[in-house]
């Protein structure tokens, strides 16, 4: 969505001259007269004109949607499909002539050439989508079209802002009497087009007038349930979304590290990895992630050789991944897959270092798999499917305690129902997690649940095989090294933080707890000369 950022058009139309013709100086055909010969003036015999109806108003738009890439596009046409009259606008305002006369030929899609003209197609309460770039951008649209709404009326940002953006924005714009609503979008192109996931938030009070559209668009599972619900107020819904975007992070490079073992333990082919990766859609791991790999790797190049040996090993990254991250220390929540999935792209993009590096930096001595191939190939899928529970056991954990910072009431088996169609890290999998909220809704970890403490149990002897396999054989694994670490750490009544506290308290006199008196706080002299002054104590 180039252009200008203001929303108006470049394009201004000339006023109408208002030049009168000697034919419209003449009197209309029925009013014409004619003289005898007696000069005497007589009408015209000729009949009136027949009464026309005065044409009808113009049909209104149900909603708006400014931003015509792609996903804009896309969702205008989802909402079409289903029954509702939208107004495209977008800033450079020949792609709205250009979106109708193309994509959304024949349809009932109208445009708009200023966002004057948009608002006044909208029914009312006006319900406006911004599909625009994160940050300043929205900030401009939002400052146009404030002035052109009335009270009541609703400005719904489907951008990946970032949430605490969004809760700025849902408080302005309630003292201006305006609905905001921040909804996360996912599922990509294909989703936008045949049913993403959304995950609205914000001001509730929009959420009866957006319901309808949300919900008849959305991707639908099961029984037919919309893959999207009410989330929560303010930023709830681009947080939950911003977590959707870390754990994509983290099943992306599972399933990286999955082929990396399958390739250089192993020795498999391409072919050879596309079929198991096919097989292991159909178990507990069928997901759209492990579908696309399996095409990924088949995938042949026009010169007949598979094309992804070809692709530069650099991976990309937008933010989402790393605002998951940035939240989980924030908050203090040990979400370490997906802030290893994160750094994982960070050290993939260091290309031109890691080729040095290649050449003077010794690992293991490389050896043959001697073990039997089959079963190890099986003890890495199961590796995959625990570290992928403790990826969303994580996620989930990230979300109750925003929870609690911020006083949203997030359904957790809704927002995994949310997640089980339409969107990029859909899969059979959260239905499991939609069934462990429902049979308890206080569920403090996913790790506590029958179901899930029972999976990861029977992974665990394979998980460790294929770890241990893969340091041996110098195999980096950050993602499932740390989901077992992880594991193990949270299943340990004492872990070695004791000495942290010792330490701390030898050498900043930051005190500590004894486990026979917790709450109460102490500070040893180690030294027999720092004092009994202890420093006082804080949460960093």
């Amino acid at each position: 969505m180039g252009g200008r950022s203001d929303g108006h058009s470049d394009n201004r139309r000339p006023s109408a001259c208002r030049l009168e013709s000697a034919a419209q100086r003449e009197p209309p055909p029925y009013a014409r007269s004619r003289r005898t010969k007696s000069g005497t003036r007589v009408s015209s015999a000729l009949p009136p004109p027949p009464v026309t109806a005065p044409r009808s108003a113009p049909s209104r738009a149900d909603i708006a949607l400014i931003g015509l890439a792609v996903m804009g596009q896309n969702l205008i046409l989802n909402m079409n499909d289903h029954g509702f009259v939208v107004c495209a606008f977008n800033r450079t305002v020949s792609k709205v002539d250009d979106f109708l006369a193309n994509e959304a030929k024949g349809t009932k899609v109208v445009g708009a050439h200023s966002l004057e003209e948009m608002v006044s197609k909208l029914k009312k309460p006006r319900r406006i989508i911004l599909l625009v770039k994160a940050g300043q951008a929205v900030d401009d649209f939002i400052e146009k079209l404030v002035p052109l709404l009335d009270t009541g009326d609703i400005i719904i940002d489907g951008g990946n802002s970032e949430y605490r953006d969004t809760t700025r924005r849902c408080r302005d714009l309630k003292a201006k009497g305006i609905l905001f609503v921040g909804s996360g979008v996912s599922g990509g192109e294909e989703g936008a087009r045949h049913g993403p996931s959304l995950m609205p938030g914000g001001n509730k009070e929009a959420w009866p007038h957006i319901k309808t559209i949300f919900q008849g668009i959305a991707a639908k599972v099961g029984t037919g349930e919309p893959c999207c619900d009410w989330v929560g107020s303010e930023g709830a819904g681009h947080f939950v979304k911003m977590v959707h975007n870390g754990i994509e992070y983290g099943d992306m490079q599972l399933i990286c590290e999955a082929y990396h073992l399958m390739k250089d333990v192993l020795g498999m082919e391409h072919n050879e990895m596309a079929k198991a990766f096919e097989e292991w859609n159909k178990t507990e791991l069928d997901s759209f992630l492990i579908e696309i790999t399996a095409n990924i790797l088949k995938f042949q190049d026009t010169d007949g050789k598979y094309l992804l040996p070809k692709i530069r090993d650099s991976a990309g990254q937008k933010g989402t991944g790393k605002w998951t991250a940035i939240s989980a220390l924030e908050y203090g929540v040990p979400v370490t897959l997906i802030g290893e999935a994160v750094f994982a792209r960070c050290l993939s993009s260091l290309k031109d270092e890691r080729i040095q590096a290649s050449g003077k930096l010794k690992g293991p001595r490389k050896i043959q798999f001697e073990g039997d191939k089959k079963s190890f190939l099986e003890d890495i899928r199961k590796a995959l499917y625990a570290s992928k529970i403790i990826s969303y056991a994580q996620g989930f954990m990230l979300l109750r305690q925003a929870a609690t910072e911020f006083g949203w009431t997030l359904n957790y088996g809704g927002i995994a129902l949310m997640w089980r169609g339409g969107c990029i890290i859909r899969s059979v999998f959260l239905g499991k997690i939609k069934d462990a909220f429902d049979r308890n809704p206080e569920l403090e970890n996913l790790l506590l649940d029958d179901f899930f403490r029972s999976a990861v149990e029977s992974c665990q002897d394979s998980w460790r095989r294929a770890v241990s396999t893969g340091v041996q054989m110098g195999i980096p694994m950050p993602c499932f090294t740390t989901a077992l670490s992880f594991y193990d750490g949270y299943r340990h009544e004492m872990l070695p933080a004791n000495l942290i506290q010792a330490q701390r308290d030898y050498f900043g006199a930051h005190t500590y707890e004894l486990l026979a008196k917790p709450g109460q706080f102490i500070h040893t002299n180690w030294t027999g000369h720092g004092g009994s002054v202890s420093s006082s104590s804080y949460n960093a």
